[in-house]
């Protein structure tokens, strides 16, 4: 079995991050891609998000009907810090035989030399950059601190999707502004967004980070 493993704030789901892992799934190709959304993410401490149980509701809404797509609930519920190296962990032990895989932003990719415990990481799952048109070139240097037997081949590394310019925070904007967010989130989650009146200045402040 091969597993994509995709983790991120979510705050919220939209269609780029959907697009992001069907291309990774079609691509690698993948038997299942779990979404994880952070439950504290280490980069975030100190500014808002929206809560996990609100982000966890999109994310099942967004992919309601899709086989292949699932939503695991580890960090959320270990209710810590969410370092990835932990969840990497988590799914070599709930899955011993799988083949991991794990899905990163190419403008990500190239911070993945300072994560806690990258060799371990790497060890454990094989990373994969997923890019878009215009996106710095996730370049094999990035994994040259992994002993040579150890990297993957040229190309295996990498997954190409289409050029699609949504993020979290604009949609958190447009929500904010009285904006439509139609078509930039599946139609479940923008239902959702509205009935629960998440993202209104009123609420609270939100980080322009996707």
């Amino acid at each position: 079995m091969r597993i994509g493993i995709y983790g991120g704030t979510f705050d919220p789901i939209h269609i780029g991050h959907l697009l992001l892992a069907e291309s990774c799934r079609e691509q690698i190709p993948l038997d299942k891609v779990f979404f994880v959304p952070a439950g504290i993410p280490p980069h975030k401490r100190g500014t808002p998000v929206t809560a996990a149980p609100d982000r966890l509701a999109m994310l099942q809404l967004a992919i309601f009907g899709e086989e292949t797509f699932e939503v695991c609930r580890y960090e959320i519920d270990r209710e810590a810090v969410s370092y990835t190296v932990d969840t990497v962990r988590w799914f070599r032990a709930s899955w011993p035989d799988a083949e991991l895989f794990l899905l990163i932003g190419a403008d990500m990719w190239h911070d993945l030399p300072h994560w806690r415990e990258t060799r371990e990481i790497c060890r454990l799952a094989t990373p994969v950059a997923v890019c878009r048109p215009g996106s710095r070139e996730p370049g094999p240097e990035t994994l040259s601190f992994l002993p040579p037997e150890d990297r993957p081949q040229r190309g295996s590394f990498r997954v190409e999707m289409p050029a699609i310019g949504i993020s979290a925070s604009e949609i958190r904007t447009r929500v904010a502004a009285g904006k439509s967010i139609r078509f930039r989130v599946p139609r479940a989650v923008e239902a959702y967004i509205s009935m629960h009146r998440l993202y209104q200045p009123t609420t609270s402040e939100f980080p322009q980070s996707s």
